[in-house]
This record gives structure tokens, sequence and C-alpha cells, in this order.
């Protein structure tokens, strides 16, 4: 038996028996790497201890990432593929094209979950199979479609229930997960799909987000997590992104109220009434600057990574087209926020802070080679992202002492 097979099985133990893992928000030390793809040399911050490769570029628009229990780590994308590579994760192969948006994957026994624009599908799977026939693809329940953030996040939640992360289509759109609205402007938040009876149906887990697209489960507190990109209509400053803490039936705000980074404001953007008070608004455990964008996100199980980051949370930061002093495309780009990777750092389970962990992706001038999408731990310990823009890829970050 494999060393990288008996390290899974350990980490997948972990997680599912809930070991508390207490990190030690200690402040990480950084060194410059060079990294030369294509002839090309760019000198990235990682932390000290650490090498980043390029793995794969025969991706195309590759988003959110998934490991499966075999170690197969499944790559959603904007191109319509549905990607499956194997250790070492140097080669990728399309297991499905779907003529659609298959953002995310997520797997259940005997089966892969596919969520796309608007619907979640699913597909019997097994471990090294060697492709998803269309044939095979069903639809398991429909989403609320329409233009505008049209990417949807699929995890599994501890309790063996499907959870899918959708936002409002635009700043100030009149759209949200509760009654009163159309399906299709049911949007905004997080769902959960009731399976019974052979009937399935989405109910509502946490609204007023304007675009959740990273959402995982941090493994000790069992607690769902979310990063949420904000509105561009307030300038380039505000408001800041958010890292927030999920619970059934909470509410974060989103379009009516926007949070500064010290206090809840109302948006005049929107002339609805909100379905909910100001005082009933969850607000971020933390945030990230205006205009970062962020993507996907993961928690560090233990044994993952080092013993410093075991629980925190890493965050993959898109960054976006923003540029200084209002915030719209016509600026300097070399105002527009980094790309890059921070990791929210957590004791006794509690965010306390945001540190960078991988920074360089930006150049002076504000040209970019490469923006991180999704990401994940791998049952080899190392940290994967995916890369949608400019350098299309796989990247992976893994200790080297």
């Amino acid at each position: 038996m494999s060393t990288r097979f008996v390290r899974f099985v350990l980490l997948a133990v972990c997680a599912r028996l809930s070991v508390t893992v207490f990190a030690s928000t200690a402040r990480l030390d950084y060194r410059v790497q060079r990294l030369v793809i294509e002839n090309t040399a760019y000198d990235v911050t990682v932390p000290s201890g650490y090498r980043l490769e390029l793995l794969n570029t025969g991706l195309e628009e590759p988003r959110m990432l998934t490991f499966n229990d075999s170690g197969e780590l499944f790559i959603g994308s904007r191109s319509g593929h549905v990607y499956r590579l194997r250790p070492p994760y140097t080669r990728a192969e399309s297991m499905l094209e779907t003529g659609d948006y298959p953002h995310s994957v997520a797997f259940r026994p005997g089966e892969i979950l596919i969520a796309m624009t608007r619907g979640l599908y699913r597909a019997p799977y097994s471990a090294g199979q060697r492709k998803i026939s269309k044939r095979s693809l069903k639809l398991l329940a429909p989403l609320p479609g329409g233009g505008g953030h049209n990417s949807r996040t699929v995890v599994t939640g501890p309790d063996g229930r499907i959870y899918v992360s959708l936002g409002i289509s635009s700043n100030c759109s009149d759209q949200y997960l509760g009654a009163g609205y159309d399906f299709d402007d049911r949007r905004g938040g997080v769902l959960v799909l009731q399976e019974e009876g052979g009937k399935t149906q989405w109910q509502p887990y946490a609204t007023g987000l304007r675009n959740p697209v990273g959402i995982a489960w941090q493994p000790a507190s069992r607690t769902l997590y979310a990063t949420n990109n904000g509105p561009d209509h307030w300038g380039f400053d505000l408001p800041p992104e958010y890292f927030s803490r999920l619970t059934p039936g909470s509410f974060h705000g989103m379009p009516w109220y926007q949070y500064d980074g010290h206090t809840l404001k109302r948006d005049d953007c929107i002339r609805s009434r909100p379905p909910l008070p100001a005082a009933d608004v969850t607000r971020p455990v933390a945030t990230f600057a205006a205009r970062n964008a962020p993507l996907g996100m993961t928690f560090v199980p233990g044994g993952g990574m080092d013993d410093r980051l075991a629980g925190d949370a890493v965050v993959a930061l898109h960054g976006s087209w923003g540029t200084r002093p209002s915030g719209g495309f016509i600026g300097d780009r070399a105002s527009r926020r980094e790309p890059k990777l921070v990791v929210v750092r957590f004791a006794n389970g509690t965010a306390q802070r945001v540190d960078d962990l991988v920074t360089g992706f930006q150049l002076q001038d504000g040209s970019r080679w490469a923006r991180p999408a999704g990401i994940a731990v791998g049952p080899d310990g190392a940290l994967y992202f995916s890369s949608d823009s400019d350098t299309e890829g796989l990247f992976r970050l893994r200790r080297i002492d």
C-alpha cells in the first residue's frame, strides 16, 4: 500500500471524525522564487519551505477543483469540459464535454454531481472510469438560471446533503432566495437540496450573498463558510469583499445592505423592501480589500501543508478589472488589485486575520500572468489551484523541507 494512499485515508478519516485542529496563527515568513513558464521568468513570493510549480497547461478555462476519495482530481471549466487528472496530476483528460458551464463537481457514493448554470446533474461514476457519457447525465434538480454570475458551486455537507451556491445577476438585482420571487429570481446565497420520496426541492440555507463562488465546510466545527464578491458601484475601495460564516437561515444583507468594514449601510441602488431588518444581517467574519474578486476556498486539514496552517482557510483572490480612482475600466491598470492566494487564520474556530500566502501574479504595469480560481488540498498534503486566464493550468504549492 503506497504512502500517498495511506496519508490520503488518514486525512479523510480525520475530516469525517471532525478532529479539532487549533491553528497556531504564527506569522509566516516568505521567500522569493523564480518560476519559468514558456521561457519567461516570473518572481513569486511563497512561504519559506515551499515551492510553486506549474503542473499542467492542457486545460481550457479551469475553475473549481475537487478531489474524490480515490485521489483523482476533477476540475470544472468555463470551456464546457469536466477534466480529470490522476496522480501526479500532470496530464488532464476531458471526461465530458457538456456544451454548458460545468463550474464545479462533487461526489456521492457511486455518482458524480455536476453543477451547471441551469441545473445540478448526476451520472454514475466509479474510480478510474474512462469517460462520463452524455447519455448517462441526468438532471437531479433545476437551478435558477439567467445572465450574470452564472457559476454554480456544489459541495456535499457532513450531513450527506447537497449544497449549491449561486449569485444574483448584477450589483443591485432584486433577487432573493425566498418566497415571493419567481424561480429564476431565487438567487444570491446557498441552497440545500431536500430529497425525499423520489422528489427533490431546493431550500434556502443562507441568503443575501451577492456572489458566493467559494464554499467549504470547516472540518472541526462542521460549519459552512463562503467567499463573496461585493458590488462594483461603490467605487474602488468599498465595500470590502466578504468571508462569511453561514448558518441555517442566516441573512447576509446584499443587495439591500452593504458592510463598509465597520457598520452596515442601506444601499439606495435597490428600492424594494429588504426581506429582513438590518439587525438580522450576519456580518462577515473577515474581509478582503474591495475589488479582489475572491473565488475558490478550502480549509487545510490536519496533515495538509504544515501545522501552522491546519484549520485555516486558503482563498483564491482572482483580482478584478476595477482601477483607481472610480473602480471602473478606465484608469491605470497597474492600480488593479493583484491576483493572489491568501489564508484566513483561525484560532479556536474563530477567524483572526488574513495573511498573504502566494503573491506575484501581477506585474508592475498591471498585466497578469496567472489568476487563481479553484483551490483544494490534495491527498499528498500539497495545495493545488487552477488559473483560468493568462496562464491556463494547474499549479501546486508543496513543501520542500
